[in-house]
């Protein structure tokens, strides 16, 4: 693990997102609340926040943070037949949070398979990537 001891602490925000394809007719179960699991996207951001909260358990490097503020969002695209997931970490600390934000988008993906995988076992979680994080020696970057 890096000794981060000697960094100051600053304000540092990441963003990630991830894609979940599935079939049209479990898109409408999600949309129109007819899973038998129960809300699928309320599930998925607890379990989202939850896997934020939870990543230096689970990536053995991570430093614990701090974590200031999370939030998880859905966005439901009928054309593709996917949910979108884009996650935002914040944290005042001495380093980033750009696992935590994975971590976050892919606990949420992985929620929402758990809670349709009956109805549809074909989905595809696809994508999972950092989009943007600022905050520290490195500054501000967004993927292009």
């Amino acid at each position: 693990m890096v000794d981060v001891s000697a960094k100051p602490d600053t304000v540092r925000e990441a963003r990630a997102r991830a894609t979940l394809r599935m079939r049209p007719a479990t898109l409408r179960a999600i949309d129109r609340g007819t899973v038998a699991k129960g809300d699928v996207l309320g599930v998925a951001r607890l379990a989202g926040v939850l896997a934020a909260k939870r990543t230096a358990d689970l990536i053995p490097l991570c430093h614990p943070l701090r974590l200031t503020g999370i939030d998880v969002r859905f966005a439901l695209d009928p054309v593709r037949s996917a949910v979108h997931v884009e996650t935002a970490v914040r944290t005042v600390d001495k380093t980033g949070v750009e696992m935590e934000a994975l971590t976050a988008a892919a606990g949420a993906s992985l929620a929402i398979y758990d809670m349709v995988k009956a109805i549809d076992r074909g989905m595809v979680l696809t994508d999972l990537r950092l989009v943007e994080k600022s905050g520290g020696r490195s500054g501000h970057w967004v993927r292009r």
